[in-house]
């Protein structure tokens, strides 16, 4: 991507904003026809992203957009409320990857495993009601099917780390003082570099 650090003028229209220096801030605009790249962005927060039930969720949340997209607004409620339980299956596993203890984890995974399942009920209920093609439930059961089955085996990992003593509830960072443009020692584990 590449990063535009033009001057901007502010509202009064002096170069570099309040301060008068040139502004040092990427523009989050940008000219021509197509969008820049994503940039990747990982940390120790979104590590969740590579859990493969994590993007299951993801998917299993889109399949069920797409499956409800075209519904009668009669049924507005239904739909809503489809998406809404396959969307927090994937916002509760997000969730409880980023909290710092395994029992605040566990908790959220088992509160997507419910969601799950009320998304999983519905599913029936709409093949039984003719709402939905035997083609759309069997692919939304199995790809629920899978992702059951990959939470349950996580939760039942956990559950044994637990027991185990081999969660490790602190967060070691690692941190560059470049960044922060400080002199101070990096800290890792009570040592310095």
């Amino acid at each position: 991507m590449n990063v535009n650090y033009k001057n901007r003028r502010n509202v009064s229209g002096s170069a570099g904003g309040a301060t008068g220096h040139p502004s040092t801030t990427p523009s989050l605009h940008h000219s021509g026809s197509t969008p820049p790249a994503p940039l990747p962005r990982r940390n120790l927060n979104r590590g969740y992203q590579q859990l493969r039930v994590w993007q299951d969720a993801i998917d299993l949340y889109r399949l069920t957009c797409e499956t409800f997209q075209n519904w009668p607004f009669e049924r507005k409620k239904i739909v809503s409320q489809a998406i809404a339980s396959a969307d927090s299956v994937h916002r509760n596993i997000a969730e409880g990857y980023c909290r710092r203890t395994i029992r605040e984890y566990l908790q959220a995974l088992n509160i997507s495993l419910g969601s799950l399942g009320e998304s999983v009920s519905g599913y029936f209920a709409y093949q039984r009601a003719g709402q939905i093609t035997p083609e759309q439930f069997e692919m939304l059961d199995a790809l629920a099917f899978r992702l059951e089955n990959g939470m349950l085996r996580l939760v039942e990992s956990l559950e044994r780390k637990r027991d185990e003593g081999s969660w490790t509830e602190a967060v070691v960072l690692r941190e560059s003082n470049e960044v922060y443009g400080s002199e101070a020692k990096n800290w890792i584990a009570g040592e310095t570099e």
